[in-house]
């Protein structure tokens, strides 16, 4: 079934949406964990192309990707987490791709009209671009 799995983080409480649902799936069939954070501010998008320092934002992504291993390498999760730069949904395509994953899981705000063309577009074009399945789970409120 699903041995890779990648899994968008936020850096938010609707990280805990997507972690709740996905433990007990990849707890069954033994699946690593891929956790990926993509920092989108000024620095982080022109970071390689201008030869920037690492923005707070970074840092503190970087900071948050860590803690969110040591928590599920400590439950008995395989898991590694990349920190990307850039665009979310082009970034989150490019892993899937290159990392050979076999399910992403990721939230949805389920937002409604406007909000869901503000908000709802790396979810749309991942789902449209990605050959694996996507798993969407709404975010608790």
């Amino acid at each position: 079934m699903y041995k890779h799995i990648l899994i968008p983080l936020e850096n938010s409480s609707a990280d805990e949406t997507i972690l709740t649902h996905i433990r007990p799936l990849a707890r069954i069939v033994g699946a690593k964990l891929l956790l990926v954070h993509v920092s989108d501010g000024w620095v982080a998008r022109n970071f390689n192309q201008l030869q920037l320092a690492e923005s707070e934002e970074m840092k503190e992504d970087r900071a948050y990707l860590e803690k969110r291993v040591r928590e599920l390498t400590g439950e008995g999760f395989s898991c590694d987490a990349v920190l990307a730069l850039g665009e979310p949904s082009d970034e989150i395509i490019k892993l899937a791709r290159k990392k050979n994953v076999d399910l992403i899981a990721m939230t949805t705000h389920g937002h409604r009209f406007i909000s869901d063309i503000l908000y709802g577009a790396t979810v749309d074009k991942v789902r449209h671009e990605v050959e694996v399945p996507v798993l969407l789970v709404k975010v608790q409120r």
